[in-house]
């Protein structure tokens, strides 16, 4: 039986991925999360998911960091993002970062029940208008090289990654995540390292400069969040 995750804190459009999902497979078994966390848990309780939708902006999360996560834990995990910004740049880096596809929020219901049909063949993809996305220009390499070094983060180094860019301190993050400060200390050396940055400042602003689409979500507050039917 197929297994589907679907990833949004928004009940209305869960309830609107599911009724996709459901067009296309009527008979397949769907899980829900509403966070990264969540999604973290079902994934490691539950085997052998055949996709995951995930909405790109979720709580607990900056940037791609979310998606980022989920790749290194669960790198064979086809996943299709669903969301309202459509920045070519970012479903550059989403393609980048291993992602199946890409579909916007305003698409119909049968568009995407087609698209999650062909991530589940096999398939990636991309609406029309993304299909002829180029490589990357040469300004843009520099980004794609820290996307590449980002993957090569642990999930909990990403975690530690997210709340270093929150602000928060080792004393801090360990309390967070229920582990001595001596191992936030080797975690943040470890990211310095891969990242190849000097600073946790550093890190934070090299990481922060591939943000466009959180960009563009502060001009279109809540944007993101309505159910296309």
């Amino acid at each position: 039986m197929t297994r589907i995750l679907i990833v949004d804190d928004h009940p209305l459009f869960r309830e609107a991925l599911e009724s996709a999902v459901r067009l296309e497979r009527p008979n397949c078994e769907i899980f829900e999360a509403t966070t990264i966390e969540d999604a973290m848990n079902v994934l490691a309780h539950e085997k052998n998911f055949d996709l995951g939708l995930f909405d790109l902006f979720l709580p607990g999360t900056t940037g791609l960091s979310g998606l980022v996560r989920v790749r290194a834990a669960y790198p064979h995990l086809p996943i299709m993002v669903v969301s309202a910004h459509e920045d070519p740049r970012v479903v550059r880096d989403l393609l980048a970062l291993g992602a199946a596809g890409f579909v916007s929020k305003a698409t119909s219901k049968s568009e995407l029940a087609h698209a999650i049909s062909e991530v589940l063949n096999g398939s990636v993809y991309l609406p029309e208008r993304f299909r002829d996305l180029d490589r990357p220009q040469p300004s843009e390499v520099q980004r794609d090289d820290m996307l590449r070094r980002l993957q090569d983060l642990t999930p909990q180094q990403l975690r530690v990654l997210d709340m270093i860019r929150a602000g928060l301190q080792n004393k801090q993050i360990a309390y967070e995540l229920g582990v001595a400060e001596t191992t936030v200390k080797a975690h943040v050396s470890e990211i310095l390292r891969k990242l190849n940055v000097y600073s946790r400042t550093k890190a934070a602003i090299e990481v922060g400069k591939m943000d466009f689409a959180r960009n563009a979500a502060e001009g279109h507050a809540g944007g993101d969040k309505g159910p296309s039917h």
